[in-house]
């Protein structure tokens, strides 16, 4: 759109707020509202003045002032409000020199976009990733100086078999939760609904269904785009997720792993390389895949470990990340194969569907730095032309100790992936994408505040292993 038309719009629906979007480095979305009266078309040159001190990885206190310029492509009106409302994400400018905000984790995305296209390798990197998630309807937790708990309370819990009310005995078991019909499957409806809302405000949606897990695990597949378009959209999905679950009593989260003993959530990440509009990944090598794509393999496989630190962020992405649940710990690559790290699908022999499948990442990471970070690791595999090794076309979790001595893994821990991500990210920097300035802020917040803190306090368990020891 332009700003003419974003201001036809607001008319036609009788917008009387702008809603401003802009989401921080650990990946929680923000927004400012103003009356409609504010926004013409001179407010999508000048933008709208901010605080950035307060958000969590910003500027310090004496550089606190930003301007928010909103992106007129991102526009929709949105369909919880009360007041009606139109969206736009806007990014973030230094108001004193005009330039971008090198914290923001959008520009960042950007700038992998603009990297991708002045190497000269491709013009277009899409991208499709599968969000996976919770839906419960009771979460209670704390922690404080003497005491830490959590309580999930969800109509599909197994846990739940014991209830004397509301107890209807449909229920998918641990692990065996993947594509039951209704009654087991409990929320056909609740997320007919989320894809109905998704599509009126402009997502395209391929499926959803029900997940692997317990608990209401869900997801719901949205069509590819290109690297800030899907960012964008991922942050909008998880936006309506929440919402239209919340707006029926429900709970939702993208915790990687919320159940002991059940499966996690992933957000596995389908890519591709365009040039001129023509599929740079199809090829005559394995699987059907170019020359190219075995080498953004490489790369992707060389980083993953320093990437793990960006795509699986959190101290609760490494209880997922673990043998026997389908996780993807070992860094090897195959057709069909989920147990790998690198999934080639192979449901069409189209040149146009020919993509690789990244499967560590998790719903908990900032999708704008995810897919650019993914995006840097796949390029430096092209451009210093990176061998991945031999697929793995067995399962990962059937191989003899000797074997897998060969497999090289995921990071165990938080702690582990920021010490790979400090070790290895000239990648990053290439272009500018990344800042040192910015990747050592990034680790820093992680370590202090999630690292460190969860480090530093009893976990509920250890009283069960040690009260009496």
């Amino acid at each position: 759109m332009t700003p003419k038309e974003v201001l036809e719009l607001a008319k036609e629906n009788g917008a009387r707020q702008i809603d401003l979007r802009f989401t921080d480095i650990p990946s929680l979305q923000h927004h400012v509202s103003y009356p409609t009266s504010r926004l013409d078309e001179s407010a999508f040159e000048e933008g709208f003045g901010i605080d950035g001190s307060s958000i969590r990885g910003w500027a310090a206190i004496h550089e606190s002032d930003m301007l928010l310029m909103p992106d007129p492509n991102t526009a929709f009106m949105d369909p919880f409000a009360a007041v009606p409302t139109l969206v736009m994400v806007g990014d973030i400018i230094d108001p004193i020199t005009k330039q971008h905000y090198e914290r923001d984790p959008r520009w960042i995305a950007r700038k992998a976009e603009m990297y991708l296209e002045n190497s000269g390798i491709a013009d277009t990197a899409y991208v499709g990733a599968e969000a996976e998630f919770f839906i419960f309807d009771n979460i209670r937790f704390d922690q404080d100086q003497h005491s830490g708990y959590y309580f999930i309370d969800a109509e599909e819990g197994r846990w739940n078999s014991g209830r004397e009310k509301d107890n209807l005995g449909y229920r998918p078991r641990y692990k065996e939760g993947y594509f039951p019909v209704p009654p087991t499957d409990h929320y056909q409806d609740l997320r007919s609904e989320m894809v109905a809302t998704m599509i009126k405000c402009g997502l395209d949606i391929e499926c959803h269904h029900h997940e692997v897990a317990t608990g209401g695990q869900a997801e719901i597949d949205q069509r590819f785009d290109t690297l800030v378009k899907s960012a964008d959209n991922m942050m909008l999905y998880k936006y309506i997720v929440r919402n239209v679950a919340n707006r029926h009593g429900k709970t939702v989260t993208f915790m990687p792993k919320p159940l002991f003993a059940d499966n996690g959530s992933g957000m596995h990440t389908h890519q591709s390389l365009w040039k001129d509009g023509q599929p740079l990944f199809a090829g005559d090598c394995y699987a059907g895949l170019s020359q190219l794509a075995l080498w953004y393999i490489g790369g992707l496989l060389k980083h993953a470990r320093a990437l793990s630190a960006i795509i699986a962020p959190t101290t609760n992405s490494y209880k997922r990340l673990v043998p026997g649940y389908e996780a993807p710990v070992n860094l090897a690559y195959s057709r069909r194969n989920r147990s790998a790290a690198i999934r080639v699908p192979m449901y069409s022999a189209s040149p146009k569907a020919k993509r690789l499948e990244f499967r560590p990442p998790d719903p908990s990471a900032n999708p704008y730095l995810a897919f650019g970070a993914m995006l840097m690791a796949g390029l430096d595999g092209i451009l210093n032309k990176l061998d991945p090794g031999e697929p793995l076309d067995k399962d990962i979790y059937d191989l003899s100790p000797e074997e897998m001595k060969n497999v090289p893994s995921m990071p165990a821990s938080l702690d582990e992936a920021l010490d790979c991500l400090e070790d290895d990210h000239a990648f990053l920097l290439k272009g500018d994408v990344f800042t040192e300035e910015m990747l050592e802020s990034f680790i820093d917040y992680k370590r202090k505040n999630e690292a460190d803190a969860i480090r530093l306090r009893p976990h509920p368990y250890e009283f069960a292993l040690y009260y009496d020891i």
